[in-house]
């Protein structure tokens, strides 16, 4: 049966082309020597499609009367991702019961002027092939709808009602304070920390201000909001110039057209902004640890639960992304790397940086050692967790201590070159993503009012040294450092001990003498 098939396709090929030209392209012919990376003579050459400049990648900007900004990126495709960013989050809840950014998340899309309910809203998104979805972090709050192009005039229609317009109903209150409820519940609960420890490293780096406040609303204060609250923190930050209306997909003078029809003269649900009261605090590092004993035994129960862990996450200062140094410091946390030690496999995963090499390959008894890199306008963190069991906390904090340590060393050509590959191919991959892009450039137009393109990062990344790391690092290793610990905290070493091992010459922790154990 194969070799009938076969047959047929080889039949089908000479009806199409001719027996000249089968006998020539065959594998048989006189080209079977010529490597399949060599081009094959007599071919015409190829002529590609140009572009001139950067015409068609540069982002395009349009600052409106009342101050909004219009940001867009052409990309070629039936549909676009569209949204609105605010410069608004937990960081400026100072003046308010924190948690107010979390509620405004969870009531995204919900009843509007122009909407009676959140099934509504689908419903019309729905025609045009559309999602929505609404983000908060400390530093923006993100509102966008990926749809087709066709539909672009309903998007931002919608997307200034969702955002200008909600009703905030007492239904609506009341629903969100039940998920928000359940959500601190799972956060609690859930398998993997993270999300958890990251909180808990906020607040003991920057503690009581700014990124330090919750940006989950704690269980004190979910019956504190109410719509008065919500309307005074929006009328504060929801004005039209800490807001960006970014596009990707579509025609730039199609959504300055559409943000001048419903954006620029539209008079929000909780009335006209007169002098705004916002809380321009700069961040300020302090240090310090935040520690929270748990029972982590039962966490994951089932036919192969998850052992009883004890996380530790320790973390010093690097700086802002305005900075010049945020490239070394990110090629810095891409050398590091790390992960789970189950999460070891092909290419691509990481498996030459530093904390599988020098860690999780060494020490089998540590189940997870990462690098993270947190970075804001005006500060920025740079951490690594770690897991193990309980009774082996103190030899984990010690080897974290020593990495960090190490760091101040001359990188190595070799780790230098694949850390910065690495993170260049990271960049662009994706930047394949339609959503990311959109994120993207609403975040840094948000933030400084300009983009910088992907080629101007790799470049800055490709200029970095091995002088630029050593340097960064040995700023870094001046902070005091940020500790976040949780689980089981027996064999927990004071802050005071790791603080001494981050300022010894191989960061190890002073040595302690017991009677009795």
């Amino acid at each position: 049966m194969a070799t009938h098939m076969s047959r047929c396709r080889s039949w089908s090929r000479v009806q199409r082309f001719g027996i000249a030209a089968y006998r020539e392209y065959s594998s048989v012919g006189r080209y079977s020597n010529i490597s399949l990376s060599s081009p094959l003579p007599g071919i015409p050459k190829p002529v590609f499609a140009s572009v001139d400049g950067h015409e068609k990648y540069e982002t395009k900007i349009t600052t409106l009367e009342n101050g909004l900004k219009v940001a867009s990126q052409n990309k070629f495709g039936q549909f676009c991702t569209v949204g609105i960013l605010v410069n608004s989050g937990s960081r400026y809840e100072a003046k308010y019961p924190s948690g107010i950014a979390h509620f405004v998340e969870k009531l995204a899309f919900s009843s509007t002027a122009q909407y009676g309910s959140k099934d509504e809203i689908l419903l019309t998104l729905e025609k045009h092939g559309g999602i929505c979805d609404c983000q908060s972090s400390r530093d923006t709050t993100m509102y966008a709808v990926s749809a087709e192009v066709k539909g672009l005039d309903t998007v931002v229609s919608l997307l200034s009602d969702a955002v200008l317009q909600p009703r905030l109903l007492d239904d609506e209150i009341e629903m969100t304070k039940m998920v928000v409820r359940f959500e601190l519940e799972d956060l609690n609960m859930r398998p993997d920390p993270e999300p958890l420890i990251t909180e808990m490293i906020h607040a003991a780096a920057y503690r009581g201000n700014t990124v330090g406040l919750p940006r989950f609303c704690p269980t004190d204060n979910v019956d504190k909001i109410d719509r008065d609250m919500l309307h005074s923190y929006l009328s504060n930050y929801y004005c039209p110039e800490r807001m960006v209306l970014a596009g990707v997909g579509i025609e730039h003078e199609q959504l300055v057209e559409c943000a001048r029809k419903y954006l620029l003269d539209v008079r929000p649900v909780w009335g006209a902004s007169g002098v705004s009261n916002v809380d321009l605090s700069v961040a300020q590092y302090t240090g310090g640890i935040v520690k929270m004993e748990k029972d982590m035994s039962d966490v994951s129960l089932g036919p192969t639960p998850i052992p009883e862990l004890t996380h530790i996450m320790i973390g010093l200062e690097s700086c802002s992304f305005l900075e010049e140094d945020f490239i070394p410091f990110a090629v810095l946390n891409m050398m590091m790397g790390g992960g789970g030690s189950f999460s070891a496999g092909g290419p691509g995963k990481g498996m030459f940086t530093r904390l599988y090499l020098n860690v999780l390959n060494r020490h089998h008894w540590m189940y997870n050692a990462t690098s993270y890199h947190h970075s804001y306008d005006d500060s920025g963190l740079l951490c690594i967790h770690a897991s193990s069991d309980p009774r082996q906390v103190r030899e984990m904090v010690e080897i974290i201590t020593r990495e960090f340590i190490q760091m101040a060393g001359t990188a190595g050509e070799m780790e230098l070159e694949r850390a910065k590959t690495q993170l260049k191919s990271m960049l662009m991959m994706n930047l394949e993503s339609r959503p990311v892009i959109f994120e993207d450039v609403g975040r840094q137009v948000l933030s400084t009012g300009k983009r910088k393109l992907p080629h101007e990062l790799c470049d800055l990344i490709s200029n970095v040294t091995a002088s630029d790391i050593k340097r960064v690092t040995t700023k870094m290793l001046r902070s005091k450092p940020s500790v976040a610990a949780l689980g089981d905290l027996t064999e927990l070493p004071s802050y005071e001990h790791i603080q001494a091992a981050l300022s010894s010459k191989d960061g190890r922790l002073p040595r302690m003498y017991r009677l009795f154990r």
